[in-house]
């Protein structure tokens, strides 16, 4: 079975600033029409890879290569326009002394200036044709972007944030519509975002990023339910984190024995679970803890806070054995009094067992923001 050809390739990719390593020896591949999200917090060197792809950057070591051509590496560095590609970016960047028609057929020649109409028609602007970027809406404003940057039929789109400026009414729908367009083109798409939501909803695939570094690549589900590491599944999601030290290759919790078998005996633990895998059960007065079950031993709480959050509801539970408090979300409406007490128990399943870092021990401020009450 013949191998497709990568569209864009990363290989070892570095940028250093003042020595200092914004990227770090990172690989990547896109294939044709497959959209690849880089996905990680503020400063982790995403949009320093990007603008290395479409040459914007010099990378300082490594090389980028193009449908197998290499644009970047030792020795060579095509510019941005000899390179197939397409951008956009968060403020659109349009020309503001052209119209929508002037904006999309800007820089186009030849046989591809037939297709400037046709993708305004395919972004559903054909009556905004001889209007000017400051009479249009920001949503508006997108689409006339995406066109101009899909008219000379680029091998590769690069996105920088390409939706944050967009009211959050409007974001669902822009995003749905342009993934569409970008799909049928065929051009392999990189995107860069610090939102796990529009990750999820645009990519093919997600490649983490922290420090500079890809820590986990996968497809959404993936990885998503499969996290490296704690601060992986932070990233995603509000967390509950439970301490604990392993003996005997387990450890010990008040839900009862989670099992760590490539850990070693005294090694720190995190054991992770999102709130929406914890269940809740009424406390029976009189008839003591309930029974174990296939998800372990149930552990008594009583309600700290309960908020409804629109589709679901939001109860933080402070717990009976350590007085930590855990975040349980019930589908619809469930507020029950400050002081009610309940009992909790953890899918086993939905579980995460990881072993405690030093940094996540000292509270990681972006981590700590993530897990506390």
């Amino acid at each position: 079975m013949e191998q497709t050809l990568p569209r864009l390739e990363l290989r070892d990719v570095s940028c250093r600033f003042d020595g200092a390593a914004v990227v770090d020896r990172l690989s990547l591949s896109l294939l044709p029409g497959q959209v690849t999200c880089l996905l990680g917090p503020s400063g982790c060197g995403k949009s320093t890879t990007l603008r290395m792809a479409a040459g914007v950057e010099r990378a300082s070591a490594g090389e980028i290569l193009i449908d197998g051509d290499v644009v970047a590496g030792p020795g060579a560095h095509l510019p941005p326009e000899a390179r197939g590609i397409g951008m956009m970016f968060q403020d659109f960047a349009l020309f503001p002394h052209l119209t929508v028609r002037g904006n999309v057929g800007f820089g186009v020649r030849g046989a591809a200036r037939d297709r400037v109409d046709e993708l305004i028609a395919r972004v559903g602007l054909s009556d905004k044709l001889d209007k000017y970027p400051h009479q249009l809406s920001g949503g508006e404003q997108q689409r006339v972007a995406l066109a101009r940057a899909l008219a000379p039929q680029p091998r590769v789109m690069l996105m920088d944030e390409p939706f944050s400026g967009l009211d959050n009414r409007l974001r669902d729908g822009i995003r749905d519509d342009t993934l569409e367009i970008l799909k049928e083109e065929g051009a392999a798409v990189l995107l860069v975002t610090h939102e796990p939501e529009e990750a999820m909803r645009m990519a093919d695939q997600i490649a983490l990023m922290r420090r500079g570094r890809i820590v986990q690549q996968g497809a959404p589900y993936n990885i998503y339910n499969n996290p490296v590491d704690a601060e992986a599944a932070a990233f995603f999601s509000d967390i509950n984190v439970i301490h604990g030290v392993v003996k005997d290759f387990q450890c010990e919790t008040p839900f009862g024995p989670f099992f760590c078998p490539n850990l070693r005996d005294a090694a720190d633990v995190e054991i992770i679970i999102r709130p929406q895998h914890l269940k809740i059960d009424f406390d029976r007065q009189g008839s003591g803890p309930l029974p174990t079950t296939a998800d372990g031993v149930p552990a008594r709480g009583a309600v700290a806070r309960a908020r409804f959050m629109g589709h679901e509801s939001l109860v933080d539970l402070r717990m009976e054995h350590d007085g930590s408090i855990l975040k349980a979300t019930i589908p619809g409406v469930f507020l029950p009094k400050a002081g009610t007490p309940l009992w909790l128990s953890m899918r086993r399943d939905r579980c995460f067992v990881f072993p405690c870092t030093r940094q996540s021990r000292l509270g990681d401020p972006w981590l700590h923001a993530k897990v506390q009450a």
